[in-house]
């Protein structure tokens, strides 16, 4: 199936796609591997999604298990990922530990969060809207979305940008380099 633009209904998305495709995807793109913990955080957030589209007990069945996997993520591999948040296909989450996504946030397709992302509200923010990510975007190490901006497809953004304002497509957001500073020379020694 062709990637369209995300358009922030994820639990459309499941319930056209299917439960188990969407899964699926999700533990193909984190190397088939059960044991890491952002896919275990992504599924929780999933499954919280999938219990909005059950009725009946299976609802309530959904809802205790999301809101222990959340718990779990949350408290032992430091990812806080809220069933409000709207994730597209084939989110990685690359690492643990560190990683906030503010409850408003609308994730596209294909992207990549590794450890110690944050994306947060700024001083002057919607209540309801959060930062909007477009598809294929990938997060390094450290990065900070402040307030309620858009970063647009295929952007590459390396370890420890802070961003508050739009981002356009296609293009790379990386820090100054270091500066390399002498040291003082060491004072003489008396004697």
């Amino acid at each position: 199936m062709l990637d369209q633009t995300f358009d922030g209904d994820e639990a459309g998305m499941i319930r056209r796609l299917g439960f188990r495709f969407v899964i699926g995807e999700d533990f193909r793109q984190h190397e088939r591997d059960p044991f890491q913990p952002g896919l275990q955080a992504l599924w929780a957030h999933r499954i919280g999604v999938h219990a909005e589209n059950k009725r009946g007990p299976m609802r309530a069945v959904l809802r205790a298990v999301h809101r222990l996997g959340h718990l779990i993520c949350r408290n032992l591999y430091g990812i806080e990922l809220e069933k409000s948040v709207r994730v597209g296909r084939r989110l990685q989450i690359g690492h643990q530990h560190g990683i906030v996504i503010h409850r408003h946030a609308t994730i596209g397709h294909n992207c990549v969060i590794r450890q110690g992302v944050t994306f947060g509200v700024g001083t002057d923010w919607t209540d309801g809207a959060g930062p909007v990510i477009g598809n294929g975007v990938r997060f390094g190490v450290g990065c900070v979305v402040m307030g309620n901006v858009s970063i647009g497809d295929n952007v590459t953004v390396g370890p420890n940008c802070v961003i508050s304002s739009d981002v356009p497509a296609d293009c790379t957001l990386f820090v100054p380099p270091p500066r390399v500073l002498p040291k003082a020379a060491p004072a003489p020694r008396s004697a």
